[in-house]
């Protein structure tokens, strides 16, 4: 659909002073690529300023056709921003006039994974530890109760029309009665070693309740809904990496696999038991409005459909199906910005980064106090420099591409495709969620670490040579089994110093008891030695190399240590606790920042500023910023640039 050049106007949420911000403005850019905001940085002080919100567009966790009290066409949306699930958004297919519903609960920046509509044209969600109610006739949340921590990740409703979920991560189980407005939380209903992902719930006719869930073993159980009782379906030789999936029949029966994507065998389950039916080709399920996060209801009950609804540009396109007509309308929202993942200097001197939720690509130039926001290919993790270019590691799939700041921007990265930015390559499943992405000084080599596809333990190394095109993947037990990657350290000998995570992947089992440092060679990617430096430690957090070959770390976001590597000793160590608190954090901590001359900075959470004097590894306060710094962390321009909220924040050093 080619529009002419709109200005759209976005309604930003009041947060604190150091965020205030009234409306802001974007446009589209002239090749329809993106927009540009139209902010202005404000000094707040101190050396401190606030360029503005990265991304200002939220992000839908859900949506559903149905209609009002009036019997008019409505789109409910679930609104998401870096604050987690704010808001309900209602939309009239018609006219484009939008209302919005703050959710009646603190949501602690959880959102939701799950949503039903029932037949009697409520809408329910559990997250942030509470199951809650929307009625649309009444235009208002009509039930809200704590529950079960912490997200539901599957609903559906039984045959009496009572509301089922099915929480993450240790497996909760919640009922609701519209009608006699009854909630049940029968807790934990299983224990696992790891994080669980309920991932599809039904009822069979007689009342049954069924849900499959994964990911580090598969499995399927039936709740007694009367006794409370719970029986596991799957023995353990059928128990998978993934997730098992059920299904309810119209014949009144559930259907049920091992894995949801898998061709095995099927079960028949009716009344608790289960039988094995081989394949299950008579498929006839009971429709039921509900889904994950990416549920998209598109049909309204006169059959009208929506067609699109576009969050970034504010338009929501609707279909009548008998005459093909299409009524296009634009509605507003508030929004306090996406989640800003992290931040790094490009070669031509902006800031860029990425966000999630919408995945989207932005760059900074301060000279001009000017953003561009475009579509990204997923979340960009990481990043580093190299040969002018700007290479990013990509979740959810553990893509490599690189982007050239001195040309045009050109289409999406694909696999075969020229494009820029470009694709490079892929580490999936061994690496799908990046932690680190480090440019070797050899000036070819770039290197990615990461935790590995969902369910699993023990991410690997990707080596990938820029000139040759080629890569390297090591798995886990090439490199330190059954833990992942996280600070990655070219020293000067032709080695690399890597410090671990014992974090698995979403979903997966913990193994590791404590993290390790280890030195590779280059050369032929073997280890060459390792050691848990600290007793008990469980992350690496971020290191970095200084001149005189000394590395500074940080281990689990609180003790700053200085190891001599060749040495192999551990020569100076401080508890940041007391003092400053935790470090920044993110998924790709980039808590080191170093300055024009060389002087190295850290990044605390609260706020905090601090230089390391390179003579004695004392710490020194330069600045605490007004509001915390969730993410770093690069220079450039005379200032430390970091994340807080959903802001750009400075300091001018």
């Amino acid at each position: 659909m080619k529009q002419a050049i709109l200005f759209f106007t976005l309604y930003m949420a009041l947060i604190p002073i150091a965020h205030a911000q009234k409306n802001v403005q974007v446009s589209p850019l002239p090749d329809q690529s993106g927009f540009t905001v139209e902010s202005k940085t404000k000094d707040l002080g101190g050396g401190f300023y606030d360029h503005g919100v990265a991304s200002p567009i939220s992000n839908h966790r859900g949506v559903v056709a149905t209609v009002d009290g009036q019997g008019r066409n409505i789109v409910l949306v679930w609104l998401f921003d870096h604050r987690g699930g704010y808001a309900l958004l209602m939309i009239d297919a018609l006219t484009g006039k939008s209302e919005e519903f703050p959710v009646p609960f603190d949501t602690k920046g959880d959102t939701p994974f799950s949503s039903i509509l029932s037949e009697g044209n409520k809408l329910y969600s559990l997250y942030g530890s509470h199951f809650v109610e929307f009625d649309p006739v009444l235009r208002k949340f009509t039930f809200v109760s704590k529950a079960t921590p912490q997200m539901a990740m599957s609903m559906t409703a039984d045959d009496d029309g009572r509301i089922w979920a099915a929480t993450y991560p240790s497996s909760g189980l919640v009922s609701f009665d519209p009608r006699t407005r009854e909630f049940k939380d029968y807790k934990s209903v299983n224990k696992e070693k790891w994080a669980q992902y309920p991932r599809s719930i039904t009822a069979d006719d007689s009342g049954w309740i069924y849900f499959g869930l994964g990911n580090a073993a598969s499995q399927i159980f039936a709740f007694n809904p009367v006794s409370a009782e719970i029986t596991s379906i799957l023995p353990p030789a059928e128990r998978k990496l993934g997730i098992a999936s059920v299904s309810r029949d119209l014949n009144g029966k559930v259907y049920g696999q091992s894995l949801s994507s898998g061709d095995g065998p099927w079960y028949e389950l009716y009344k608790g038991k289960a039988n094995k039916v081989g394949q299950y080709r008579t498929r006839k399920p009971k429709p039921v409005i509900t889904g994950s996060q990416v549920l998209v209801h598109d049909k309204f009950p006169d059959g009208s459909l929506l067609k699109s609804l576009d969050l970034v540009n504010r338009v929501l396109v609707t279909e009548n199906p008998g005459t093909r007509k299409k009524n296009t309308v634009t509605f507003n929202y508030s929004s306090d910005g996406a989640i800003v993942m992290g931040v790094g200097t490009a070669p031509d001197g902006t800031i860029v980064g990425g966000t999630a939720f919408p995945m989207r690509f932005f760059n900074y130039d301060l000279k001009n106090d000017n953003w561009v926001n475009r579509p990204a290919l997923g979340q960009f993790n990481a990043l580093a420099n190299q040969n002018n270019k700007v290479f990013f590691a990509v979740y959810n799939g553990g893509y490599l591409i690189d982007w050239n700041p001195f040309q045009p921007w050109k289409g999406w990265p694909k696999k075969g495709t020229v494009s820029n930015p470009q694709y490079l390559s892929v580490a999936s499943p061994t690496v799908i969620r990046p932690f680190r992405l480090v440019a070797h000084p050899d000036g070819k080599t770039m290197i990615m670490s990461g935790s590995p596809e969902y369910g699993a333990t023990g991410g690997g190394l990707l080596f990938w040579d820029d000139k040759t095109k080629q890569q390297i993947l090591l798995t886990d037990k090439e490199v330190v089994q059954d833990q992942s990657t996280m600070s990655i350290v070219p020293l000067k000998n032709g080695k690399i110093l890597g410090g671990t995570t014992t974090t698995p992947g979403s979903g997966g089992e913990k193994k590791a008891t404590e993290a390790v440092v280890y030195i590779m060679d280059m050369g032929s990617k073997k280890i060459e030695w390792q050691k848990a430096l600290f007793p008990q430690a469980q992350e690496y957090s971020d290191m970095r190399l200084m001149p005189n070959g000394m590395v500074y770390g940080i281990k689990d976001k609180k003790v700053f240590f200085v190891f001599d590597p060749a040495k192999k000793q551990v020569i100076h160590e401080e508890d940041l606790l007391p003092k400053y608190g935790r470090t920044t954090a993110e998924q790709s901590p980039r808590i080191f920042v170093e300055g024009p001359k060389g002087e190295i900075y850290l990044l605390f959470n609260d706020g905090a500023i601090v230089q390391i004097n390179p003579d004695n590894y004392n710490l020194k306060l330069i600045a605490t910023s007004p509001s915390n710094i969730k993410a770093g962390g690069d220079y450039a321009n005379g200032r430390i640039f970091f994340v807080s909220g959903s802001h750009l924040f400075s300091y001018k050093l």
